[in-house]
């Protein structure tokens, strides 16, 4: 799938709507603002209590401003869903590296995953209410996410690592959906007395899961007998 138009999750390519011509790094740096105060605004308030003035107030930026770096409240919602996006899976990719196993690779990805969200909860409701305010944003980011997953998947199929029975794109997507309930029930959901949320995911919790997942995947001893 493609980016909206106008909408980049290459920060090297990014450039104003107003002017057409590339950032500077004092205009990244502004934009960096404006997305991080649209995080909390948009988490906070949802997308149509939201609106630029209080995402500009936020951040500390003139109205006038947000006009070089976004056209709209819909512009900056799609860029902040790309943004999460972009760096959630920088935070799974980076916590993979060096994993001498997929089965290690999927708890080592997962623990970045839920590390990212206990951070950044406005990505549940964030990318949730996107599939009202702009679907194909949202299809893209599920999307982004199951493709480098699926090929992941396919590497270990071929290496003995991962059952070679199981449907990649099925299980990429199913392996997603479990971790996003996960987080949704035990990070996004969860309090303490005092209803602090808690800054990272129950270990027993993690475990638990990281046991299903193991079962799931673990290679499969074949057999070339046919049906008795």
């Amino acid at each position: 799938m493609t980016l909206p138009e106008g909408i980049v999750d290459d920060e090297a390519a990014l450039v104003s709507p107003a002017t057409g011509r590339p950032l500077t790094k004092r205009g990244e740096a502004t934009r960096r603002r404006l997305l991080e105060a649209a995080e909390v605004v948009f988490a906070e308030q949802g997308y149509h209590e939201a609106s630029i003035v209080k995402i500009t107030e936020r951040a500390g930026i003139g109205l006038g401003t947000f006009y070089l770096y976004f056209d709209s409240k819909q512009s900056i919602f799609e860029a902040l869903v790309i943004d999460l996006n972009r760096r959630v899976r920088h935070s799974m990719s980076e916590a993979m590296t060096g994993a001498s196993s997929r089965l290690d690779a999927e708890r080592a990805g997962f623990a970045g995953f839920f590390r990212f969200t206990a951070e950044h909860p406005a990505l549940y409701r964030v990318v949730r209410e996107a599939e009202f305010v702009s679907p194909d944003v949202l299809r893209l980011h599920y999307t982004r996410i199951v493709e480098g997953y699926e090929a992941g998947l396919r590497a270990a199929q071929e290496a003995g690592d991962v059952d070679r029975a199981l449907d990649p794109e099925t299980t990429a997507w199913a392996l997603m959906g479990m971790g996003e309930l996960i987080g949704m029930r035990f990070l996004l959901w969860e309090r303490d007395a005092a209803g602090r949320p808690p800054a990272q995911l129950d270990p027993v919790v993690f475990d638990g899961m990281t046991r299903i997942i193991d079962n799931a995947l673990a290679p499969r001893a074949t057999t070339t007998e046919g049906p008795s």
